[in-house]
């Protein structure tokens, strides 16, 4: 059965593998399962069509027979417990995975999201020199920690799975910021994650779609 995720037709960050379906590539390509993508302009994600897959009119979707999901934790979720590659087979170890899932999304994203909400669309506003700080050290915070529990390893909790690919992700987003610069350890990790193949393939494909260059094979 065909699997089909909706993307940017026109990403707003040039294809630098911040929209979220970069995610769900990624993962499709960790677990060698083969996908189709539909691009979606801005304008046709409000319309019902959309609508009807993503109530909240966003991207990305994941479609395959008559199933249809939204959300990327959600997605990358049911791609890990469906296919080998992501989840380990050890029941403990699987559920610490899932909740690195979680916490990358509901612990250590809020605050980056927050930042680049103020940078972008609030950078105007006569308050945001004051609240910028705030939310740094609201992100540096999470980060501490983060960086402590990480220590030297090389993923979260032994072989990489689904949680380092969220988190990963995740911590992308601040690289232009430069406060991942600030923990040696996070941004290896991070490096580490990029180099794999699989989300070489995922950025790329990503790519191609705003330069309209083909893929690297």
């Amino acid at each position: 059965m065909t699997i089909t995720i909706t993307a940017f037709e026109r990403s707003p960050d040039g294809g630098k593998g911040l929209a979220r379906d970069t995610r769900v590539r990624w993962a499709l390509e960790e677990v060698g399962q083969p996908y189709e993508v539909r691009l979606v302009s801005f304008a046709a994600m409000k319309e019902q069509a959309h609508l009807a897959l993503h109530p909240f009119g966003q991207i990305p979707t994941y479609e395959e027979a008559d199933l249809a999901l939204f959300e990327t934790g959600a997605i990358v979720f049911h791609i890990a417990e469906r296919h080998a590659g992501l989840l380990p087979g050890d029941a403990n170890a699987r559920a610490r995975a899932i909740t690195w899932m979680f916490a990358a999304l509901n612990t250590v994203e809020p605050p980056i999201l927050e930042l680049m909400t103020a940078k972008l669309l609030e950078g105007d506003k006569p308050w945001c020199a004051e609240r910028l700080p705030l939310v740094a050290g609201r992100i540096r915070g999470r980060l501490n920690q983060l960086s402590a529990r990480l220590g030297n390893a090389e993923w979260l909790d032994g072989a990489f799975s689904a949680g380092d690919l969220m988190m990963v992700s995740v911590l992308l987003r601040l690289r232009m910021s430069g406060i991942l610069d600030e923990y040696s350890n996070l941004s290896g990790y991070v490096a580490r994650g990029e180099a794999r193949p699989a989300y070489k393939r995922a950025f790329d494909a990503q790519l191609a779609v705003n330069t309209g260059k083909p893929a690297a094979g």
